[in-house]
């Protein structure tokens, strides 16, 4: 199974993950993002995003499609806010019978701008980013949705558990 954790930067998702991790037998965390790092340092054609390479979305597909043959769970923290690509992966990870569960973390704009400043990693373009996150994730994206504003990681953890037992 995959739990794919989605939500603006700064909203908790690899913290989670990695709490989620520590609470599950024979499951990983996989960040798609050092593809995309990889894929900044290499491609000639040089863009803003990394989701906008299709190397990116190819490769992480296939990378899930592996890892779910050797792993119970693989837990994905990965903001995704371009339904189009969303589906590239999870559709066709699903067209592979494999088993993904979509959470959606979101805050308000004060609170992830909050987490954001005490992130030591914070870029530029990840505070640029969050007016289009919380608009995107308002609407209706595709997960469940788990507000994220008044809890600790325990108590998103553990709704994320529970979510997933029911």
């Amino acid at each position: 199974m995959i739990i794919w954790i989605n939500g603006s930067f700064g909203v908790g998702k690899s913290t989670i993950a990695e709490d989620l991790k520590s609470k599950m037998a024979n499951a990983i965390v996989y960040d798609p993002e050092k593809i995309g790092e990889f894929l900044f340092y290499i491609m000639p054609e040089k863009k803003n995003d990394f989701q906008d390479y299709e190397l990116w979305r190819i490769l992480n597909l296939e990378i899930l499609k592996n890892l779910s043959k050797s792993y119970d769970t693989i837990i994905v923290p990965m903001t995704i806010t371009n339904e189009k690509y969303y589906d590239e992966i999870i559709g066709n990870l699903r067209n592979n019978n494999i088993v993904v569960q979509e959470f959606i973390l979101i805050a308000t704009k004060s609170k992830i701008v909050e987490r954001l400043d005490k992130r030591k990693n914070s870029t530029k373009w990840a505070y640029e980013q969050v007016d289009k996150c919380v608009e995107v994730f308002d609407k209706n994206f595709k997960g469940y949705k788990i507000n994220t504003n008044n809890c600790t990681i325990e108590e998103i953890s553990f709704k994320i558990l529970d979510i997933l037992e029911n």
